[in-house]
């Protein structure tokens, strides 16, 4: 390593260090992917022997792009969304792209603004969170030619490049599920429905399976809240008070269900003797909950990473497809079970 006062390392002491041209010096740091291993390895070591940093600047210069890719999430306050980061920024990384965040707290003008700033910051491209963004930054971003890939939802307006799945079917699945149980009376947990497309879809997909079964979601078995452990708690409370109460609860994500779960540990109801809970994302610790939690598998690193490809395919100019289906699962565990009524009626065939 340089000491404060030596001049520092050039990409042609690297070259010299490696034995090889600076061209591939280049191509190591800004497209690993099209370097041999052994190659690759030779240049790295020399780039953390002399302690080279490349000029950020004079690269975004003689490239036009910066090498960043910036991605705006409603929230960091999520397992879900922390999967996602690891996931696009792991892939980025391994194409010598960073990755900036920011993050809406679900609220499209914060969206926007920090949309604007990182346009304002130079990066080559953006991975945003649904298709309900404001058509005044859809506008920008088109204006700008900036490449952009919407996530976590599917289908999109034909003019997106979107990577996600279908939030109504999955849901109408979860309710089918639970009418095969036998259950009857059935209320959902939703998270907030505005200016989040994916929360409005998972209610959407409750009320058309309901009501292809002749049945409806009224107001009193409907409680939009936070992701958030205190206000899913609440919901539960609110949901409990109609009449007749529910039996199964449909909750719009695993956050939402581990509230309604504690809850109702809490009041004394029993899951799934009394009510069935299901959540959506399967995170970790679906599966260690007691009972475990019944949930719908959305495999984020997956999705991720694609929506990671499309970002680089698009820089390179590749044609890419404009929208991505990736298929969910019902995982089934203990939170769920026939309605008691249901039980005694099967136990006296």
């Amino acid at each position: 390593m340089p000491a404060p006062d030596e001049e520092l390392p050039t990409i042609e002491d690297v070259a010299r260090a490696a034995g090889v041209s600076t061209a591939t010096v280049s191509r190591v740091l800004n497209r690993p992917g099209e370097v041999r291993d052994a190659l690759r390895q030779k240049v790295l070591s020399a780039v953390a022997e002399l302690g080279y940093v490349p000029n950020a600047g004079a690269r975004a210069m003689k490239l036009r792009r910066s090498g960043t890719v910036g991605a705006i999430f409603p929230t960091v306050d999520n397992a879900i969304f922390a999967k996602a980061i690891d996931a696009l920024q792991r892939r980025l990384a391994e194409s010598g792209l960073q990755l900036l965040l920011a993050t809406s707290g679900y609220d499209p003008s914060t969206e926007t603004r920090q949309a604007l700033n990182l346009l304002t910051c130079g990066v080559d491209a953006l991975v945003l969170c649904g298709v309900s963004q404001r058509e005044e930054l859809l506008q920008q971003l088109r204006q700008r030619g900036v490449p952009v890939v919407h996530v976590m939802s599917w289908p999109a307006p034909p003019d997106r490049i979107a990577v996600g799945f279908d939030n109504a079917r999955a849901m109408s699945q979860v309710v089918r599920y639970l009418l095969d149980l036998g259950h009857r009376h059935i209320a959902m947990l939703a998270g907030i429905t505005r200016d989040n497309d994916r929360a409005a879809a998972r209610v959407a997909g409750v009320r058309e399976a309901l009501r292809a079964a002749g049945l409806s979601l009224p107001a009193t078995r409907l409680v939009e809240r936070p992701y958030e452990l205190g206000a899913a708690r609440d919901g539960l409370r609110v949901l409990l008070q109609a009449d007749p109460a529910p039996t199964a609860v449909v909750c719009g994500n695993d956050v939402l269900a581990t509230g309604a779960l504690l809850e109702a540990a809490r009041l004394g109801v029993a899951v799934p003797g009394q009510l069935s809970i299901v959540g959506f994302d399967d995170l970790e610790l679906a599966g260690h909950l007691q009972p475990g939690l019944t949930t719908v598998r959305v495999p984020a690193e997956e999705m991720w990473r694609l929506a990671a490809d499309r970002v680089l395919d698009t820089l390179r100019g590749v044609e890419v497809p404009r929208a991505t289906e990736i298929e969910v699962a019902l995982v089934v565990r203990g939170s769920t079970a026939p309605p008691a009524g249901a039980r005694r009626t099967r136990a006296r065939r």
